[in-house]
């Protein structure tokens, strides 16, 4: 793999506060390139997951499987963005969560210890884990908000607002899975949107 991927990776880090060059030199010492086919899984559940990705290229979904087999999609992933079974790797224990990859992708994958140690001995990496984990928890308290406020028509137009480059590259029943409906009432709203 080039270079560029590193340069992505640093590009995003450095998007969030100054990070000396010593200090990029050790990320991308952890920090080793992974291509992920489409339908292989970066963490299923049942896994105790070690590692943390960023996303070169590709495209991920994140999602639970209940015991009927029933699956609810908890999010997407796309480039530049990190990726992780976050609760489980955190508290050391098997992933709840699937994370398949939907397109052929393209990831730097780093051993979360690894990451650990590094970033107990800068700040620049203390300020990066603080950005990165408010951005998530916004994230989760929108998405929580959507699915208890919002109606279906509502969570679908919010859906290509946030991820408006993947009506045309996800299937039909992960937009559904994610919006908490049937494939038969997300083309209903389909429907009803292109006559207004």
């Amino acid at each position: 793999m080039s270079t560029q991927p590193y340069q992505q990776l640093f590009h995003v880090l450095r998007s969030l506060t100054e990070i000396p060059e010593s200090e990029i030199y050790k990320i991308s010492s952890i920090f080793y390139p992974v291509k992920l086919p489409v339908g292989e899984f970066f963490i299923k559940a049942g896994e105790v997951p070690i590692t943390i990705g960023f996303v070169i290229s590709g495209l991920l979904r994140l999602y639970y499987l209940d015991h009927s087999g029933t699956e609810f999609t908890k999010s997407f992933c796309l480039d530049n963005e990190f990726i992780a079974a976050y609760s489980a790797l955190l508290l050391k224990e098997p992933s709840r969560l699937f994370i398949e990859a939907l397109e052929d992708t393209n990831l730097l994958v780093a051993d979360y210890t690894d990451y650990q140690k590094l970033a107990q001995k800068h700040i620049c990496w203390q300020i990066v884990n603080c950005k990165l984990t408010q951005a998530l928890f916004i994230k989760k308290e929108k998405r929580e908000s959507e699915l208890l406020l919002d109606d279906a028509t509502t969570r679908y137009l919010n859906f290509l607002a946030e991820y408006p480059q993947l009506a045309t590259r996800v299937k039909q029943y992960n937009i559904a899975s994610y919006l908490g409906i049937t494939t038969v009432s997300l083309s209903r709203i389909r429907a009803n949107l292109q006559k207004n």
